[in-house]
């Protein structure tokens, strides 16, 4: 198995035990007193994420400067709305729900970037959000605004993504994670004054462990995806759906039902279908590009002989 996927696995292992720790404040902390500190703790492993190439006095020296605050701020709405989500319903529907985004990606990509998408990744897409119909079941069981919270992360972090696609090959790696970093601070620390709780060491010890935790498995993502193609990478986050199940069985008592976890199987199936048919699609394209380069480049004259 390539460096890169086992990484993969291993990063988003760790994000779903980091949330896994954040389910555990539920009716105990603010939403943004949570983001504020996680956040915070963040920063500690996040520091060595700086590529050899950038440097520190640079970092805020921006080619996008609209198209990155604008996505700072998406991401930071998108991270609130995961946390609340996370602390008021079953893990595994956060998740199924969360899982929506490549669903909204696809339409704004259509939308805003004029991409072609395609008739199979419209199917795989559609599926997707069959199976979080499965899972959530809306009209059979109570949907709490916790599902709409978790719906509008979906929704705010497929925007930020499509902003990344724009941005990402003239921002340095380390601006997008400053700028997020900044706003992620200054966003949550003003408004969690209004309800601030202090804490106790062993609070500050847990939410320590998830900043440092979700520090340590951006870098790995980052390693990863240098290491490995995207769409390698792409179907490791699904384990999540896994760890959801697991954690929240052992530790919240939330296990889904026999329809449940047909829904996340499908969602799982559908996913995965999805990135591979990308990466596919991507390489195709690619093989075919070249082809005609070499096609259209002009040939060497045929040497006759000497006359």
């Amino acid at each position: 198995m390539p460096i890169g996927v086992l990484l993969g696995l291993l990063s988003f292992s760790i994000y779903a035990v980091g949330d896994a720790i954040t389910k555990g404040f539920s009716g105990h902390l603010g939403v943004f007193e949570l983001q504020f500190f996680i956040n915070l703790f963040a920063l500690v492993p996040i520091v060595f994420a700086r590529d050899k190439s950038e440097r520190w006095r640079d970092t805020f020296k921006l080619a996008n400067p609209l198209l990155m605050h604008g996505r700072a701020i998406l991401y930071t709405a998108a991270t609130l709305c995961f946390t609340f989500a996370v602390t008021t319903i079953p893990f595994a529907e956060t998740y199924s729900l969360a899982f929506l985004s490549p669903l909204f990606l696809a339409l704004l990509a259509m939308v805003v970037l004029k991409e072609k998408v395609v008739a199979t990744r419209w199917v795989l897409v559609i599926l997707s959000f069959i199976g979080v119909l499965i899972v959530v079941r809306p009209g059979f069981r109570e949907l709490g605004i916790g599902h709409v919270a978790a719906i509008l992360c979906a929704l705010l972090a497929a925007s930020a993504n499509t902003i990344l696609r724009i941005i990402s090959n003239s921002e340095k790696q380390i601006s997008i994670i400053a700028v997020n970093g900044v706003y992620q601070l200054a966003i949550n620390g003003a408004l969690m004054l209004a309800a601030f709780t202090p804490l106790g060491w062993g609070e500050l010890a847990r939410l320590a462990t998830i900043g440092i935790l979700g520090g340590i498995a951006q870098i790995i993502i980052i390693r990863a995806v240098a290491r490995t193609p995207a769409s390698h990478i792409g179907p490791t986050q699904y384990v999540q759906i896994l760890w959801a199940v697991a954690l929240g069985a052992i530790f919240f008592n939330e296990t889904p039902d026999a329809v449940g976890y047909v829904g996340l199987a499908i969602l799982v199936a559908a996913g995965i279908a999805t990135v591979f048919s990308d990466g596919a699609q991507a390489r195709i394209i690619g093989r075919w590009t070249e082809f005609r380069a070499r096609r259209n480049e002009p040939q060497p004259p045929i040497e006759g002989p000497d006359l």
